[in-house]
């Protein structure tokens, strides 16, 4: 009645976490690396939450950097770090938090991407927390394994001209790469 949910269901999502890390977790671990190959020491990240972000968790090198992530199980994945200062910006205050902060870097986790609707989640307040961020960044990074594209999602969170790198897991359609090419977008 209180609207619990089981602890395997991360907020934000419609799916259990457990599936999503084992769905195309090849791929992920590709954009992981490659998402890792671009921190740099003595930066300010914000990494997003989702089982990629996850994955790139897992593979960030102890390094001195100030790290802002949504996701809890990134967080739990970065607690094994000495270096890295790991912020969790919380609650409704988080937006707020956020506007203050300039990042070096944003990791951009996404549910899915269409020409029509852009870059997408299911959440409403995922999307302005996301937003928020691009806003604040630097240079923007998505992750984007290829089964998210051509699908659609409920609240947009920008449009590809709106980013400056897709980190994909080399399996993009030909007609998504002509369509970064043409907005200047960088393909790693």
């Amino acid at each position: 009645h209180g609207g619990v949910k089981s602890v395997e269901v991360v907020v934000g999502t419609d799916d259990q976490f457990g599936r999503r890390t084992a769905r195309n977790a090849a791929e992920k671990q590709i954009i992981a690396e490659k998402a890792a190959a671009l921190l740099r020491p003595n930066t300010t990240v914000f990494l997003d939450s989702g089982s990629t972000a996850t994955a790139v968790a897992r593979c960030v090198p102890d390094e001195p950097m100030l790290i802002f992530t949504s996701g809890l199980t990134c967080a739990i994945e970065l607690a094994r770090l000495e270096k890295p200062k790991v912020s969790i910006p919380g609650g409704v205050r988080g937006i707020q938090e956020l506007e203050g902060v300039h990042f070096d870097l944003l990791l951009l986790g996404v549910t899915s991407y269409s020409p029509e609707t852009g870059f997408a989640c299911g959440v409403e307040e995922e999307a302005l927390l996301k937003q928020t961020v691009l806003h604040r960044a630097e240079h923007v990074a998505v992750l984007l394994d290829s089964s998210k594209i051509d699908r659609r999602s409920t609240f947009r969170i920008c449009g590809l001209d709106e980013v400056d790198t897709v980190i994909s897991d080399g399996r993009l359609l030909p007609e998504f790469l002509s369509a970064c090419e043409n907005a200047g977008v960088k393909v790693l």
